[in-house]
């Protein structure tokens, strides 16, 4: 569940080659040529010419249109705005389908949901010095370069109205060799700043933090570890709930792609009276789930839990939720103590969840809610399920990360 980028994308063949025709798109986004070729923002069936200096679309595919955001071509934070969304689609879908084939698989695509654009509610965008002040954007393609984005087509308007205040803090967090990270969350009350920087915090950057906070309606500024300004608390809702998440917390990437991952959870457990929810994070499926069921929260960080129960115990009606700090990874829990569990929610990071999927599949549970950010891990858990019985149900693709190479999923395992 931890939000991580795709990997870096594979460079391109820098060789001239003349004429190729692209056969496919990789799952990084990369036209792949009859010859191997990786040709960058080519689509199947497309003729190309490479030179030295560029690559010149000679055929264009039915399927290309004009990229929506003026960037595209310089900004690396997109790799797809130049295919159709039906392409896209159902490029994605086959993403999901090849990693499941890997594994020995087969899989029904129930659908993709795709967010709009301008609505991504969290990004990590980079600052750097410059000699007349500072930029702040996202990093060309393949390169630490980094590219102004004012009207980005994928975050929300109130995220890119914060860029001028971004440059003035990135001004004091960067360096001329060095750049900061500004992760900016939208709230409830306002953006959600943590700078990741190494640059210490002096007295003079904790009186004008503050300020430029105040100017630009950030609700909280996070250096590095510490609140510097916390005008209002950042509020998440989560179902009825309302959560304060700690600094740096995961969260998902749009209120889209959140509200088709919780539909997709919500009817996998059905009317489950009791919910193990595994790498619980502050309560994305916790909290509106607790509405019906009670549920028994694990999370490895504490003060995410901290945040979830203090949600909880803010809104009058709620089922009970427990939590329990564990480290999923070298303490899953084990098949005796998931025996008191009905069904259970698991989201874990990308590197999927082996150990703990292995002791669900040893348990008594026969009811399986799972997200996944990244196929490949899905598609070997989804094995080790299916190995102990468990049928995979159709898979819902959920695409937060529009036009990037990033694919989400859910899909309910069941076993009778």
């Amino acid at each position: 569940m931890t939000e991580t980028l795709p990997p870096k994308t594979p460079q391109p063949d820098p060789a001239p080659r003349g004429e190729v025709t692209i056969e496919r798109v990789t799952h990084h986004g990369m036209g792949r040529a009859q010859n191997g070729t990786l040709v960058p923002r080519a689509l199947p069936g497309e003729v190309v010419m490479l030179t030295a200096e560029a690559a010149k679309i000679v055929t264009p595919s039915p399927e290309r249109i004009a990229p929506p955001c003026r960037h595209f071509k310089a900004c690396g934070g997109c790799a797809m705005q130049h295919a159709s969304d039906g392409f896209v689609e159902g490029w994605k879908a086959e993403i999901v389908r090849t990693a499941l084939r890997a594994q020995g698989l087969t899989g029904e695509i129930a659908r993709v949901l795709t967010s709009p654009a301008d609505s991504r509610r969290r990004a990590r965008l980079a600052g750097r010095r410059t000699k007349k002040g500072a930029l702040v954007g996202f990093h060309a393609r393949a390169s630490d370069t980094v590219i102004e984005v004012p009207g980005c087509r994928l975050l929300l308007p109130e995220l890119t109205a914060l860029i001028r205040a971004l440059e003035r803090i990135a001004a004091l967090a960067a360096s001329r060799k060095g750049e900061a990270g500004l992760t900016v969350t939208a709230s409830e009350a306002g953006p959600d700043l943590h700078i990741d920087t190494d640059k210490e915090l002096t007295e003079a950057l904790r009186i004008a933090l503050p300020d430029i906070a105040r100017e630009a309606g950030i609700a909280r500024l996070v250096w590095a570890d510490e609140i510097v300004a916390e005008l209002e608390p950042p509020v998440q809702m989560m179902g009825r709930a309302r959560v304060v998440p700690p600094p740096g917390a995961f969260l998902q990437a749009t209120a889209h792609g959140e509200a088709a991952l919780l539909d997709c959870v919500r009817a996998s457990v059905g009317g489950a009276a009791r919910i193990v929810d595994l790498f619980a994070g502050c309560g994305t499926f916790s909290l509106p789930l607790a509405e019906r069921a009670e549920i028994h929260a694990v999370e490895g960080e504490a003060a995410m839990l901290a945040a979830l129960d203090r949600g909880w115990r803010g809104v009058p009606g709620l089922k009970r939720v427990s939590t329990e700090t564990r480290d999923l990874f070298r303490r899953p829990l084990l098949p005796d103590e998931l025996s008191r569990f009905d069904a259970a929610v698991i989201d874990p990071p990308r590197a999927g969840a082996q150990a703990q999927v292995a002791a669900l599949a040893a348990s008594q549970i026969n009811v399986i809610a799972m997200v996944s950010c990244s196929p490949s891990s899905f598609a070997r858990d989804a094995k080790a399920l299916v190995n102990k019985g468990f049928e995979m149900g159709p898979v819902t693709v959920v695409d937060q990360f529009r036009w990037s190479p990033h694919v989400e999923l859910a899909t309910r395992f069941t076993r009778f």
